[in-house]
Formats: structure tokens, sequence, C-alpha cells
């Protein structure tokens, strides 16, 4: 159980607690024995309105009201194909400072902040895996509305516990078919015969959602302060290797016809994550095999 030396449970504070992931961190903090605050009007009702980011007073009122012991931030602009690169960059970043600011105002500060970042910062790299020690290459505006987060969220760490979480790509249930996987795995599940893809030969270090709620759960126990971690499977499967996946599944095969609209410029060919500094902040890593996650997918109601 999560208790404070008073007896009562902890406060997690949970930014963008609607969103995909959110959904599984919150179920991941409950399970945990935490109570969960979301950024809204009132914290301990998440079904009420939520706060603007970039509102810096109204995210500092919703702070104070929630006193959070920890806390996950998670909103953010994450789709890499957004169309409006400023409201990107004033989200990622201003957004983000704007709830530092806040948590930093804070009578008792929290044992922990993580934020997330992404693997994307790392960008088109030649190491085979990708560690935390890596230079960034940021190859977009997602990537570098990110990496100017972390670096931003530096100049708080003498303020604040913080720890810069970078995940790989993930997906599971819920995620919108904006993202590749839950398109591929709906067109199967609606039977289509054909599907119009970008270039299938990228290649990604594939997690299930539900491990990476957990972890970002497991890291707030451990309070790796000042860490950048990477959470990652340490293998990367292309797109082509998916639709196998998916072939196997379904129990047919898919044509594939490329189109060159759904081609990225700038495209990362492929990002593995090195998960050496995650296992040895949490121990073993409880992850289901992608495979287990396209089923997970595919068979949901």
């Amino acid at each position: 159980m999560t208790l404070r030396s008073d007896g009562q449970h902890l406060t997690a504070l949970v930014t963008g607690h609607r969103g995909f992931t959110g959904h599984y961190v919150v179920a991941a903090l409950e399970r945990a024995g935490y109570v969960v605050a979301g950024l809204t009007d009132a914290p301990l009702d998440l079904d009420a309105a939520s706060v603007d980011l970039l509102d810096r007073e109204a995210v500092a009122r919703a702070v104070t009201v929630a006193s959070p012991d920890v806390v996950i931030h998670l909103a953010a602009i994450a789709f890499v194909a957004h169309g409006d690169a400023e409201a990107m960059y004033r989200t990622n970043v201003v957004g983000t400072r704007n709830l530092l600011e806040a948590i930093a105002s804070l009578r008792a500060v929290p044992s922990s902040v993580l934020l997330a970042s992404s693997a994307n910062v790392y960008g088109n790299n030649d190491a085979e895996l990708l560690d935390e020690n890596v230079p960034p290459r940021p190859a977009n505006d997602y990537a570098v509305s990110k990496l100017a987060m972390e670096y931003m969220a530096r100049l708080w760490m003498d303020r604040l516990p913080i720890v810069l979480a970078r995940p790989f790509n993930y997906t599971g249930i819920g995620q919108t078919e904006n993202f590749l996987l839950p398109k591929i795995v709906a067109h199967f599940r609606r039977g289509d015969r054909v599907i119009e893809l970008g270039n299938i030969e990228v290649a990604r270090d594939f997690s299930d959602v539900r491990f990476v709620a957990e972890t970002y759960v497991r890291l707030l126990e451990v309070v790796p302060d000042g860490n950048v971690v990477n959470l990652s499977s340490g293998v990367s499967v292309s797109l082509k290797q998916v639709i196998a996946m998916m072939g196997h599944i379904a129990g047919y095969d898919i044509e594939v016809r490329v189109n060159p609209a759904f081609v990225r410029g700038n495209e990362v060919a492929r990002l593995t994550g090195d998960h050496t500094r995650l296992k040895h902040l949490i121990g073993e890593l409880r992850m289901p095999p992608l495979a287990e996650t396209l089923r997970w997918m595919y068979e949901a109601p």
C-alpha cells in the first residue's frame, strides 16, 4: 500500500488522465493504492473540467488543490504528424514549464515527478541499441519539442525530483487509428483485404501500454531523481513483420499498397531501445510480447 507517514493514501497527480496512456496509468496507480487526481477544476473528480496547461494561473490553482505526493505528466501533443507545430511547442514546452513552476511552489514538493518524454528524441542514429547516453538527433518537430521540454525541465532539477522517461513506441486497446499499429489491427478486424501504408520497412521497438503504465508507477517508487530512463523492449519489429503477425492472428493475408502521401520526410528508419538502466532501477520487466498485444487488440469487444 502507498501510505504517507500519517497513514493516509498517497495522492498521485496525473496530467492527461483521460488520454490513451492516462487511462492505463490511472488504473495502475489505483491498483498500487494511490488516490488519483487529475489536472482539473476539482482534481479529485476525474470527470471535472480539465485545466489548460497554457493557463498558468489555472494550473497553479489545480496543483495547489491536489497537493500531490507524486506526479506523472502525460499531457502533450503526441502525434508526430500533428499539423500545428506552434501548438505542439507551446503545449509540450511552455505547458510543462507552467506545471513544474506550480509544483515547485507547493509547500511540500512531491517525492517524485515523472515527465513523459519520447524516444523520438534519438532520431536517426547509427547505434544498434540506443541507450540514454546516445546524443539526441531529433528529426521532426514533435521530437524537437520533447527534447526542448527535457532541457527546460533540467532547470528545475535542483528544486524537484524529476525523472525523464523516454518511452519507445507502444500500443494497446484505445489507441486511435492515427497510429500505425491500431490502423493495421483495425483493417484486419474489419476483414479488409487491402491496406495503404507508407514505408513498411521502418522498424520500431514496440511495447504494450499496460507495461508502460505499470513501469511509470514502479519508477515513482524508486525515485530515480534526475535520471533519463528508456522504456523499451530491446527488440525492433518492422511494419512488414507486424502485418505478417496480424495475418497469422486473423488467418488471412492482406495486400499492402504503398501510398507516397504516407511516406514521411526525415523518417527515422529504426528505433531500438536499450533497457539496461530501466531493468537496473526496477528489476525484472513484466512485458507482454508484441504478438500477444496485437491479439489482445484484435480480439477486443
